[in-house]
């Protein structure tokens, strides 16, 4: 990699920069996808002259995806999309080695992270990039005059495009927005192997609990919950999973595990992960139900996913035994222990999804960026899906890395596919 020049910008420390670049070297090299579209943006330079503002998880990953844009023609100014997951060493690097200012420091408070976003906002950027939307709904919150400045942007979570589609039917989107996080090479891989493996990198790092024999409960069966729970069965758990969606919980059913209401696995679980992008999924009553030594956690975006002012009220104490670990014990002498604060366990306790994932996902995140600096004059006030070709793209690009050769289809084979009157 090549260093840059120093740029402002708010970090823990810039004497960690030279170990934050040794690990976004190794990472590079999980991150094939990424590196083929990084030679080409050097050469095209789609994104000439944009100034882009990013709000993510700032992680060796996401540092690689930043040098990409870079190479793009783009300004870049990154702040982290949440308080936890924030390398520090990442950060020091990229504001200190290579030019992008950068916003995020691991454990911040909640003044400091929008202190942060607002940083972000001051280089008045016409293309957002989020992770959750913080971004985007600080913006209209804020600085609605400057939505008329920009392009366009990019969401890669779930909660975030779900708040983007609330907006866009309120009337409300500001400018049109490529759902990065609904590119199948993103949700099905990223959301799955991804928050799969590192969910449970995240707790086991936290607590050294032993999965196999032990019921864990898993909140939710959409791509991240299909993937948390298929890799606790891997170690050896009974998995119980809950649903509010009658055609996820029968697939949840249908792939063999126990599904209830939370109600009643909260009598059951020892670990409880939710992955929902819902709003207090375990509640009072689910906590005041919970054995003793219950561990809970949060792998979706946000933590209120958790109702964190019910445990508190609940308990007579609250001690850190480890890092990352909360135990509150309640009136009655039961314990419970919640990690990261409720925050993304595998982000905050571990190092988030493993680089050979986010390849994908943040090559979905460069070329999106550089269709809509392409096709900035077509595209509306609406929340777009990635488009096939870049999707395809991916995919191909993915395989040729891994060594994997996939047929192609004859002339008679295509003809047949494109035609309604060949028969049986």
């Amino acid at each position: 990699m090549t260093v840059i020049v120093q740029a402002p910008g708010d970090v823990r420390d810039r004497a960690l920069a030279d170990a934050g670049r040794s690990r976004m070297e190794w990472a590079a090299t999980f991150m094939p996808v990424l590196a083929q579209i990084r030679e080409r943006f050097a050469k095209e330079r789609p994104l000439e002259g944009l100034r882009i503002g990013a709000c993510l998880h700032v992680t060796t990953e996401t540092a690689n995806l930043m040098l990409t844009l870079k190479e793009g023609g783009a300004s870049i100014a990154l702040c982290a999309s949440n308080p936890l997951s924030t390398q520090d060493d990442v950060a020091a690097a990229l504001s200190e080695l290579f030019g992008v200012p950068t916003f995020a420091i691991k454990g911040e408070d909640n003044a400091t992270y929008y202190r942060h976003i607002e940083s972000v906002i001051a280089t008045k950027p016409n293309l957002t990039m989020d992770d959750g939307c913080d971004l985007v709904t600080t913006i209209m919150g804020k600085h609605s005059e400057l939505a008329a400045e920009i392009i366009g942007g990019c969401e890669e979570t779930t909660t975030g495009v779900i708040r983007l589609h609330a907006m866009e039917k309120d009337g409300v989107l500001p400018f049109p927005v490529i759902a990065v996080n609904d590119a199948l090479t993103k949700h099905m891989f990223d959301n799955r192997y991804g928050t799969g493996q590192s969910t449970i990198d995240g707790i086991i790092r936290a607590t050294n609990v032993l999965l196999a024999g032990h019921t864990v409960v898993v909140a939710g069966y959409g791509w991240c919950g299909r993937g948390v729970a298929s890799r606790a069965r891997g170690l050896g758990a009974h998995v119980i999973v809950t649903e509010i969606e009658p055609r996820k919980a029968l697939e949840a059913a249908m792939d063999g595990f126990t599904v209830t209401t939370m109600e009643k696995a909260a009598q059951l679980g020892d670990v409880f992960i939710t992955v929902t992008g819902n709003y207090h999924v375990i509640g009072r009553q689910h906590f005041a139900a919970m054995k003793d030594g219950a561990i809970v956690c949060n792998s979706g975006h946000f933590n209120d996913e958790l109702d964190l002012d019910a445990i508190a009220s609940l308990s007579v104490e609250r001690s850190s035994p480890r890092p990352f670990v909360e135990t509150y014990r309640l009136a009655d002498g039961r314990t419970i222990r919640i990690l990261a604060e409720g925050r993304l366990i595998n982000l905050a306790a571990a190092e988030g999804h493993p680089a050979a994932v986010m390849d994908m996902s943040f090559a979905n995140q460069a070329l999106a960026a550089a269709h809509l600096a392409r096709h900035r004059a077509a595209l509306e006030k609406k929340v777009y899906t990635v488009p096939d070709e870049i999707d395809e793209e991916v995919a191909r690009l993915k395989l040729a890395a891994m060594h994997i050769p996939i047929d192609v289809p004859t002339a008679e084979q295509r003809k047949y596919m494109a035609s309604w009157s060949e028969g049986t």
